[in-house]
């Protein structure tokens, strides 16, 4: 049974909708939409409705942007041939972050994981085999994630590459900055002492 209207209760089902919103989260975010001014109710909805107008996926890289190409892909200092892949358009803002990364990037929208039905064919795979063949890229990072499925991706895309003479490498795994060795697990670890550099 609801205790609230049911305005409210559909505006709260809503916010549930949110990843990682629960019931309580849902209902605090609705009686803040229902407290805020109707100018500032009417800035969110039209941010959303303008990112969700203006915003598309680049034709090059499938980063989201609003230009095409992205800003990154249009980019005549960034080093285009070096091309980082990454499964997410979010992985993209944490490579930046580091502002050490300089060349562009391929986003695959996903992983290879046949237990969930998503194969080859369903990420940027061909686009990415696309990309390759003028002959410019040098490199090929594989940035994506330390799971399964990304490991995955990464030994499939690297079987697939190999042969067309481009530099195929794997970003290291390992212990965090200011974690310990006894509470790390031993399969980053394994990827630590797998990544280890000559100092």
């Amino acid at each position: 049974m609801s205790y609230y209207s049911p305005s409210i209760e559909k505006l709260i089902e809503a916010f549930e909708k949110l990843p990682s919103i629960g019931n309580k989260t849902a209902a605090r975010l609705a009686f803040h939409m229902l407290d805020a001014s109707e100018e500032e109710t009417n800035e969110f909805i039209n941010a959303i409705v303008n990112a969700k107008k203006n915003l598309k996926y680049c034709s090059v890289c499938f980063n989201i942007s609003d230009t095409e190409p992205c800003n990154i892909c249009s980019n005549a200092t960034r080093d285009h041939s070096v091309i980082c892949v990454v499964e997410d358009v979010r992985d993209v803002v944490a490579m930046e972050r580091t502002h050490e990364f300089k060349g562009v990037y391929h986003v695959l929208h996903g992983s290879i994981s046949p237990m969930n039905g998503v194969g080859p064919d369903d990420i940027k795979i061909k686009e990415l085999l696309a990309r390759l063949m003028n002959g410019e890229v040098k490199e090929l990072i594989l940035a994506t994630n330390p799971r399964v499925e990304g490991e995955a991706t990464a030994m499939y895309i690297s079987k697939l590459v190999k042969p067309l003479g481009v530099k195929v490498t794997r970003i290291a795994h390992g212990i965090p900055v200011g974690g310990d060795l006894e509470y790390t697990d031993e399969v980053t670890l394994g990827k630590a002492l797998e990544g280890r550099r000559e100092l």
